[in-house]
């Protein structure tokens, strides 16, 4: 059994999800700023045992880059470093925080008081999700 963390990362703020010890469902955790993923990883992966990690990859309708995809491929070298022995995967997330707006709104959240770091913790959710349901 294996605990899977999707990071859905922003340039601000990073929305974390996290998988039960049997990868069926995602949960939405938190959400962190940005500058302080690292040092939340390095207390929070023995402590949850994190097995894998799940990166939302941001790109356009085409395919294309988005202005956040080489940050993400950057923060994916980076934890590869820093974390050798788990796994780092790259996992779509188009329409992700839209999807998770639309969620939030539908259990009766009214849209212009979305908190946006419930928007990023849904959507990392929703990524987990789908992955967990592809793997």
């Amino acid at each position: 059994m294996s605990v899977v963390l999707c990071i859905d990362f922003g340039l601000k703020r990073c929305g974390l999800a996290l998988s039960d010890p049997n990868r069926i469902i995602a949960s939405p955790l938190q959400t962190i700023e940005s500058i302080h993923l690292e040092n939340w990883l390095e207390q929070e992966i023995p402590k949850r045992q994190i097995e894998e990690i799940v990166l939302g990859y941001p790109t356009r309708l085409d395919g294309s880059d988005s202005h956040v995809t080489e940050n993400v491929r950057l923060l994916k070298s980076a934890l590869e470093k820093k974390f050798p022995v788990i796994p780092i995967k790259l996992f779509d997330e188009r329409f992700s925080s839209k999807m998770a707006s639309e969620a939030i709104y539908q259990m009766g959240h009214k849209k212009k008081k979305h908190d946006k770091s419930l928007v990023d913790q849904v959507a990392a959710a929703m990524i987990l999700q789908e992955y967990l349901g592809q793997s």
